[in-house]
């Protein structure tokens, strides 16, 4: 079997926490701004952690499963 590669797009989004989680940011951060009440920005600009059911998922594509 040859090695499997990463995908580049997961590359940029995720990072692996020392715990073994994986840490991600949060969407609709990019524009738009102007309707969205300062609550929301404030809460979509921490970073958050990827959801249990979607973990496997997210590391096959970083080629660590």
């Amino acid at each position: 079997m040859p090695k499997l590669k990463t995908k580049s797009g997961a590359k940029k989004r995720f990072v692996l926490t020392g715990t073994g989680k994986i840490k991600r940011k949060h969407a609709f951060k990019s524009h738009i701004l102007t309707k969205k009440s300062k609550k929301q920005k404030l809460r979509l600009t921490h970073t958050g952690l990827v959801h249990q059911t979607d973990r496997n998922s997210v590391l096959k594509q970083l080629a660590l499963k």
